[in-house]
């Protein structure tokens, strides 16, 4: 562009204003587009699934209880994040979660890879008095949520809209929601059915009582699948920062 060109735009305030409008709408449409065009961002990565209906309602308590403000489930390439957390999260781990659990914020630890770190039975204790286990824990106490029942009235629909914005639950997922609801928190019962749809699925008596199914059932089994999905011995890991 000439100096003569470019000085005559410049002195033309509403020829700037068109040419701007202009250049911002090609580049908008640049970066817009595309995002239309193509399925997904995120890779496929053998091993993620669908939370199964107990997992799902333990997401939904997770976040109701605010657990997002003092824990991440976020480890960042960074060494000493690598080497105290496990490996580095992988965007496709979080493709079903809405929201999704990232963040920065820390006043306990990552929890991206909790997931069989602990036992029940730690959690239970975690759950009922956080210093039981960890003396200089600042985290409030949960008691509660072991004697509260786990709502299951709308859990079915909870699978439906979760299979409208395109998490991969099939009819007969969402048929079987509350039959899997109840034997993944009694080892006693046939839970091969349920396995087979949710691969990795943990089953425990996760509150200590197999009388009844609470949050605190659901909030546990949500917390051990953390980070147990992927075979990371198989991905291949790009670059530690130091």
């Amino acid at each position: 562009m000439s100096k003569f060109t470019h000085a005559v735009i410049e002195k033309n305030s509403i020829l700037l204003l068109v040419l701007t409008l202009l250049v911002v709408a090609i580049g908008g449409l640049v970066e817009i587009v595309p995002t239309f065009l193509i399925k997904t961002t995120v890779e496929d990565v053998e091993g993620v699934r669908p939370y199964s209906p107990l997992e799902l309602a333990g997401r939904d308590i997770y976040v109701r209880e605010g657990c997002y403000a003092c824990h991440s489930q976020m480890i960042r390439s960074l060494r000493s994040e690598v080497e105290r957390y496990g490996h580095y999260s992988l965007a496709a781990e979080s493709k079903y979660d809405h929201p999704f659990q990232w963040g920065s914020k820390r006043t306990g630890p990552d929890l991206a890879r909790v997931g069989g770190k602990y036992s029940n039975d730690w959690h239970r204790l975690h759950m009922a008095d956080p210093r039981a286990v960890v003396p200089e824990s600042v985290m409030p106490g949960y008691p509660f949520l072991a004697q509260t029942p786990l709502a299951t009235h709308d859990l079915v629909n909870a699978l439906k809209v979760q299979a409208f914005i395109g998490t991969p639950y099939t009819e007969e997922m969402i048929a079987e929601t509350l039959a899997d609801v109840f034997v993944q928190q009694n080892p006693d019962e046939d839970y091969d059915d349920m396995v087979e749809r949710y691969p990795g699925a943990i089953v425990g008596d996760f509150d200590g009582d197999p009388a009844t199914i609470s949050e605190l059932d659901a909030l546990v089994a949500y917390m051990q699948m953390l980070g147990t999905l992927v075979d990371f011995s198989t991905i291949e890991r790009a670059n530690i920062t130091q």
